[in-house]
């Protein structure tokens, strides 16, 4: 939870994807098995460190859906409100920036793609994490950054605090 004045962001990329079936639809795609071992392992990341959300906006892909339901499986102790937002499927900074100020809880978890979602990561801190990694926004990375304001329509690029960030891709 966070105080009054406060918002935060946990804004994640899917988890690594299945490219077994050339005939599926991208937005389609599911999970594979190192992507479903990613998902588990920041849904206990984000139970270790409180990182509870309120609301959900997930992209309306298969893949981030089903990273949002594996992580949600870990010992979260909040059940946050879950809302498909098909604007966020192959997204820009601007269009995910837009759909993340109609949210209306104080911790938000945002999870989406690349490019989009590493252009709107790079754009919210006022100091950027030093992981090598982080431009490139690897599957499952997760930043969390806080905003000094009383809501969602009030945050602007630079302001945000990064709290944390973590890459689980390739290491689990």
């Amino acid at each position: 939870m966070t105080p009054l004045g406060h918002r935060r962001l946990i804004l994640t990329r899917h988890a690594k994807s299945a490219w077994d079936d050339p005939l599926l639809d991208d937005h389609d795609r599911p999970l594979n098995d190192r992507g479903r071992r990613s998902a588990r392992a920041l849904g206990d990341w984000m139970a270790s460190r409180g990182y509870e959300p309120e609301e959900v906006l997930c992209s309306s892909s298969a893949r981030t859906q089903e990273t949002w339901a594996v992580l949600a499986g870990a010992p979260l102790e909040v059940r946050p409100v879950m809302r498909i937002e098909p604007g966020l499927y192959q997204a820009g900074a601007d269009r995910m920036m837009a759909i993340l100020k109609t949210a209306t809880m104080p911790t938000v978890m945002m999870l989406g793609h690349n490019p989009g979602i590493s252009d709107l990561a790079a754009l919210l801190p006022a100091r950027l994490p030093m992981d090598p990694d982080f431009r490139r926004y690897p599957t499952a990375a997760t930043l969390v950054v806080d905003f000094q304001v009383d809501a969602w329509d009030q945050i602007r690029p630079g302001e945000g605090s990064v709290m944390d960030f973590i890459r689980l891709d390739g290491r689990i």
